[in-house]
């Protein structure tokens, strides 16, 4: 049986609904004209229905609202007759005034706004309009030969039960398009594919990453600037708020940012926490703009960020910042309110098995993890990660305690029967920042220094962590240790940990591990493809950790292996200057 879908061009119908918003140039594709090998059944047509309808995606969502509403829409193709057009919109001017009638053409040049005035319509570019937003208000909407936009604009209303009738050629008839014709498009004559995979799927997980895609369309396009972005990371940053298309500008002055945000009516200025020139929250408060602190997220990269190897994960908070418990942050506000559903724990849990078996961390993956087996010692094993000094982490959030070496001390004071085990951090090790001790006076305190390998593969070897603020109090969280803060991290006060520093009040909600896993690794950051550097969900980043040759390696990394092997060989004198050198050329 024909349908009004059916008489399509091949080349119309090599065009597919679902498409990608223009983050780049070049997107993947995520459909192709071909039935596919199961057809999905009533519930899933009913579920692909409503995610279109609810959540605004297919055809151009990521194009600009029309100025004005419309009761019914006429879709023509170029160059038709005036007879043609006259008798096309015969039914839509009986029933709606030709003000309140939009004539949408499949091109929109000086011949196609020729016929609206000859007709008395209002006439727009579909290829520039956002089809959910001309809908809002739409009842009927008549088609003759839809193509492109139009052709999506159909498919769209059927979806929200309106009127839509489609004649095919001009000797065609008119035949209604109906909901399930539309969703037999949709579904019954197109195969799905990941976009970054390139492996076949289903519409229901294309459905899903358009809605992500959509959700980072909205809030990359409050950001207007960015601000303390080294060199370095900037390509990366670009691609985290790409707004579809372009992404904000960079600036080092306050005054531009600032000029840049009206200019683009975007009222948000992103910058890198620990980049924050003086006096900036008091200059965006003035000018009625909004701050976005940036930082790394907790899944960042296989590689560490002082090596300058790009994030894959960030956050953007725009009440403060994760790790200062003197303010609330984005963080906080998620924990404290989120009301979590058995889908959100779920997804959850199934991100906690991956990380624990995978033996992935912030900063890479180490061996799969075997089953916790307690070391052969009198007393309770416990780690001790070690932590930058001056990291605002430890400044804000450490309380009374400043250091690694006053933080040893306080956990041998509170477990004088306890085997410590001291992991210095990474960065430290690496030479690349400072809170270095020297062994002989951790061991005065320790009983063994832990050095090499994954953190991941050391959790599993002891009873206890012990910590500041450091992130491997949440990992050990994940994998079901014991955690006693002697700081305020983030995931403190939420009924999962021994806290031995004061906690914020806000914090008085008691949260299973499923609900602190979903708000701080699903709800509140951002990532990114390393591959095809598109944002995705956290599961994509997990599977690009199984793939060392999606890591590259940038210049900005092989230049900051050059400064640390300098660093080694030359005098500390030649080494000054190399380093100036260097740091000209990574600092924003």
């Amino acid at each position: 049986m024909m349908t009004a879908l059916s008489r399509y061009s091949a080349g119309q119908r090599a065009r597919c609904f679902l498409a990608p918003p223009p983050f780049r140039a070049s997107m993947p594709a995520l459909a192709t004209p071909a039935r596919p090998d199961v057809l999905p059944d009533a519930a899933e047509r009913a579920f692909v229905r409503d995610t279109i309808v609810q959540e605004r995606v297919g055809g151009q969502f990521w194009a600009k609202a029309l100025p004005r509403s419309f009761t019914a829409v006429l879709c023509v193709p170029s160059a038709l007759p005036l007879a043609q057009a006259r008798a096309a919109l015969h039914p839509l001017a009986a029933r709606h005034p030709r003000q309140n009638i939009l004539l949408l053409p499949s091109r929109f040049d000086r011949q196609s706004k020729r016929l609206a005035r000859r007709l008395g319509l209002a006439c727009a570019d579909a290829h520039v309009l956002d089809p959910h937003a001309v809908l809002d208000t739409v009842r009927d909407l008549c088609a003759l030969t839809p193509d492109g936009p139009q052709h999506d604009l159909c498919l769209l209303a059927a979806l929200r039960g309106l009127t839509v009738s489609i004649t095919s050629g001009p000797a065609g008839t008119a035949q209604p398009l109906t909901e399930q014709a539309a969703l037999d498009h949709i579904l019954n004559d197109t195969r799905y594919s990941c976009p970054f995979t390139g492996q076949p799927t289903t519409c229901r997980a294309v459905l899903d990453v358009l809605v992500l895609w959509k959700q980072t369309l909205q809030a990359n396009r409050q950001v207007g600037a960015c601000m303390g972005m080294s060199l370095w990371k900037r390509p990366q940053i670009a691609a985290f708020l790409a707004s579809a298309p372009g992404h904000p500008a960079f600036f080092r002055s306050i005054p531009r940012a600032v000029a840049a945000c009206r200019a683009t009516r975007r009222p948000g200025v992103a910058i890198w926490t620990t980049r924050m020139p003086a006096g900036v929250e008091q200059h965006l408060a003035q000018a009625g703009l909004t701050l976005l602190r940036v930082e790394d997220g907790f899944i960042r990269s296989i590689g560490l960020g002082s090596a300058l190897q790009p994030p894959a994960s960030i956050f953007l908070d725009r009440r403060g910042v994760y790790y200062d418990p003197a303010q609330p942050s984005d963080l906080e506000h998620i924990l404290a309110t989120t009301v979590f559903d058995d889908t959100l724990r779920a997804r959850a849990q199934t991100l906690m098995v991956r990380l624990r078996d995978a033996g992935i961390s912030k900063y890479g993956k180490g061996e799969p993890e075997q089953p916790r087996q307690r070391a052969a010692r009198s007393g309770p094993v416990i780690l001790v990660p070690g932590q930058v000094a001056d990291d605002l982490s430890v400044l804000r959030g450490g309380g009374q305690i400043r250091d690694n070496l006053a933080l040893l001390r306080a956990v041998r004071a509170a477990r004088p029967d306890a085997y410590i085990l001291y992991r210095p951090h990474p960065d430290v090790e690496a030479g690349y920042r400072k809170g270095a001790l020297p062994d002989a006076v951790v061991l005065e305190t320790a009983d063994e220094i832990s050095r090499g390998g994954a953190i991941t593969s050391v959790l599993m070897q002891v009873d206890a962590v012990h910590t500041l603020t450091s992130l491997a109090g949440f990992e050990a969280l994940v994998r079901g240790i014991p955690v006693t803060t002697y700081g305020t991290p983030f995931y403190a006060g939420w009924g999962l940990t021994t806290d031995q520093a004061p906690v914020p009040a806000r914090r008085g909600r008691a949260l299973t591990l499923a609900e602190l896993v979903a708000g701080t690794l699903l709800l509140y950051p951002r990532y990114l493809d390393p591959v095809t550097h598109l944002p995705c969900p956290v599961e994509i980043l997990l599977d690009r950790f199984d793939q060392p040759d999606a890591w590259r390696q940038t210049r900005w990394m092989a230049l900051r292996r050059t400064q640390m092997a300098l660093r080694q060989s030359l005098p500390s004198r030649l080494f000054t200057k190399a380093r100036h050198f260097i740091r000209t050329c990574t600092v924003p």
